[in-house]
């Protein structure tokens, strides 16, 4: 046999013979059917995706984000706009404060991350690569430098490698933390993630307490310049005062001017109010620099966080289904466009200018774990009791129509082998006997006689022996059924029976055969096979063309259609076998 499958579910369509130009609009149809045809690239590719993300989603290191909150107390003055710009100005200010490597250094410090081995030399997770790309920050230690270190002195190795490793802390720790206002408020949140969540709780709270240590060290530091500057100046004032207090001493002991006396009095009042406000100021200064007063402080201290915050699991599930969906619609699309296998039936319609296409399903019925067989000749079989395909009626009753046209004898030849041409000769041979026609079964499959060996494997005589005596016609056909009978192929020797009779000199005519039975149908060996087809095609009514869903591209379709009209032969219509059942439907 040439195919080892039970086919059902015929489902004759009926298509223009050539399209009219352009392009055919996308219907809701094509669309269901591409879904159908390609849903397993779409599913797969989107379980690759979603099995990436699980991956990740398993692997990937847990980070946890704690948070401290802190309110500023900005220091300015000015009408009510003034203040609004001088409050932003501040505020953004004391952001760059908290986040300058001084702050970050004393808590890298503080809580000894540089001596941590496990936070020192980790590896920077893709999201932070990403950032760093992005802004142009290289998380790797600078060749240059290293080999700086190298070939410097000694004794300044030790140091120079403490300094890296202490600024890769830093680097570390600054990929780590985030710093923002909070709306329009004068609180600044300062969050920092950790792979547990007491260190995470540890940085944050450290990071605000050294940002308010850096705070009070900047103003302490300030009172302190001011300080010194009034101390200066409070020297000057009173050298002026014991000057000024002088003269007026001496003018006093000895007046003559009256106006005199009085300018010399007002001048030392004056140097004495201007001394003492200075000195005044000078003892303020050096208490603040004694009691120094942060601009920030406290006002919720970090909480141990209750779940991870990174990888966010249900976020990377959806984006990975997401790009996995679109990526395997893609695939799939252009699969499906660059797909030249036969798998509906209006790409051979339209190319070939068809009369009808047929689609056969594939059913695979079995008996005692083998397909069901042929009728076998001589076992007095009935039709009845032949397991006629669901289905295959409906063909039958097309190649019915075309009987009524005079188109007789048929002949059924497969694109490829295995495409079932057999089979389907051999059913729509049953179902015409059936009807009440005399029907005749020819096997001209000389590259694989599956017909002969299936129904007559002990025949002595066949379409070999006719072709020289076409007396033998009588003997060879074996009647299978009262209305059915079959003509096996015999023994080929050097040249097969379907180019013998493309010469027109044999005993056999189709013409007389024509006189005798109703229908004839005649199993041609496979096109890309055997040179058959193109032999005795023209001797033919008709010829049905069988082609495999899926295997069969419509490239090789197409030459073979051409070929045949070429050397006259008239196609009656295509078989799209091996359908699967949602194609069928």
């Amino acid at each position: 046999m040439t195919s080892s499958t039970i086919f059902s579910g015929v489902s004759p369509i009926s298509l223009p013979a050539a399209a009219t130009g352009g392009n055919s609009p996308l219907t809701l149809r094509d669309m269901l059917f591409f879904l159908r045809m390609r849903w397993r690239w779409i599913v797969a590719t989107t379980l690759v995706f979603l099995a990436m993300a699980g991956i990740y989603v398993l692997s990937a290191e847990p980070t946890f984000v704690a948070s401290t909150q802190l309110v500023i107390f900005p220091q300015v003055s000015g009408t009510e706009a003034q203040r609004s710009f001088a409050e932003d100005a501040f505020i953004e200010g004391q952001l760059e404060i908290a986040r300058s490597s001084d702050v970050i250094g004393e808590t890298v410090r503080a809580l000894g991350l540089d001596t941590d081995p496990g936070f020192v030399d980790q590896a920077p997770s893709l999201q932070d690569r990403a950032k760093n790309w992005l802004m142009g920050i290289s998380s790797e230690s600078d060749p240059e430098s290293q080999e700086a270190v190298g070939t410097g002195p000694r004794q300044a190795q030790p140091q120079a490698e403490d300094d890296r490793i202490q600024d890769r802390a830093i680097a570390t720790l600054l990929n780590m933390i985030g710093i923002r206002r909070v709306g329009s408020s004068t609180i600044i949140e300062i969050s920092a993630a950790a792979s547990t969540p007491q260190r995470a709780v540890d940085i944050a709270d450290m990071l605000a307490r050294q940002y308010i240590q850096k705070n009070i060290a900047m103003k302490a530091n300030a009172s302190r310049q001011y300080s010194e500057w009034l101390a200066r100046f409070v020297s000057e004032q009173q050298r002026g005062l014991a000057e000024a207090a002088s003269a007026l001493a001496s003018f006093t002991s000895n007046p003559r001017d009256q106006f005199k006396l009085a300018e010399l009095q007002s001048a030392t009042d004056a140097r004495r109010t201007l001394y003492e406000n200075t000195l005044n100021q000078l003892t303020e200064a050096r208490q603040r620099i004694t009691y120094p007063v942060s601009d920030a402080t406290i006002v919720s201290q970090a909480t141990l966080p209750l779940s991870k915050a990174r990888p966010r699991s249900a976020l990377i599930i959806a984006f990975a289904s997401a790009v996995g969906l679109g990526v395997g619609l893609a695939l799939a699309m252009i699969r499906h466009a660059g797909d030249r296998r036969i798998i509906r039936p209006h790409q051979i319609a339209e190319s070939g200018g068809l009369p009808f296409v047929t689609l056969l399903a594939t059913s695979r019925r079995i008996r005692n774990g083998h397909p069901a067989r042929f009728l076998a000749a001589g076992t007095g079989s009935s039709t009845a009791a032949y397991p006629v395909i669901p289905g295959m009626a409906e063909l039958s009753a097309t190649v019915v129509g075309l009987r009524r046209k005079r188109r007789v004898v048929i002949g059924i030849v497969a694109v490829n082998p295995g495409g079932g041409a057999s089979t389907i000769a051999c059913e729509l041979a049953v179902l015409s006997s059936i009807s009440g026609a005399h029907t005749l079964l020819i096997d001209a499959a000389a590259q694989k006689s599956s017909l002969g060996k299936s129904i007559a494997p002990h025949s002595s005589t066949g379409l070999v022996d006719v072709l020289e005596n076409g007396e033998l016609i009588q003997t060879a056909a074996l009647a299978l059924t009262p209305t059915l009978k079959f003509l096996p192929l015999g023994k080929v020797e050097a040249v097969t029976p379907a180019i013998r009779l493309s010469s027109r000199r044999t005993q056999l005519s189709f013409a007389e055969l024509k006189k005798e039975f109703d229908a004839i149908f005649v199993d041609i060996s496979a096109f890309s096979a055997s040179p058959d087809a193109n032999a005795i095609a023209p001797e033919l009514d008709g010829v049905l063309l069988v082609t495999s869903h899926g295997r069969t591209s419509i490239d090789d379709t197409m030459r073979v259609i051409d070929t045949l009209r070429n050397v006259g032969a008239e196609i009656l219509g295509a078989i799209i076998n091996h359908a699967p059942k949602r194609i069928e439907s």
